[in-house]
């Protein structure tokens, strides 16, 4: 597999992010959809006047790895797709996700938020239909 990520423009894409985060614009995971890829990002960037939002660090990863990924979240373990996304839980309950190169660092109180998110099926469908089938967990 190649580990070369696919360009294109994420600006217009509708981000969102877990119920949990707050209103208060807090720092999040953010995710969008978009065909068959998924994109992550962290919010804590875009809210950094000094950084410049066309190199926002975003990790992709295909559709059909989001079930798994979302299920590995849930477990509270680490984990690498076989699409070489990663997820690396901290021992503080922080955590971070990976992929060819790319890294995004979260706090306890997001990827808790995150987590919580995906426990009520937040993430689940890119158009809020049905969720995935899980072949591992039920929420």
């Amino acid at each position: 597999m190649s580990s070369e990520r696919p360009k294109m423009n994420t600006s217009a894409l509708k981000w969102r992010t877990s119920s949990y985060s707050g209103s208060n614009g807090g720092e999040c995971v953010e995710v969008a959809f978009d065909g068959d890829r998924v994109f992550i990002r962290d919010s804590k960037y875009t809210r950094n006047p000094v950084n410049d939002l066309a190199a926002q660090p975003i990790i992709s990863m295909a559709m059909v790895e989001w079930p798994t990924f979302l299920d590995l979240v849930l477990s509270s373990n680490s984990g690498e797709l076989s699409d070489g996304v990663s997820v690396s839980v901290n021992p503080e309950g922080g955590a971070a996700i990976s992929d060819h190169g790319t890294t995004l660092s979260y706090t306890v109180a997001e990827w808790d938020a995150f987590v919580k998110g995906v426990a009520e099926w937040q993430f689940d469908h890119p158009r809020g239909g049905p969720p995935f089938a899980s072949a591992t967990t039920t929420r």
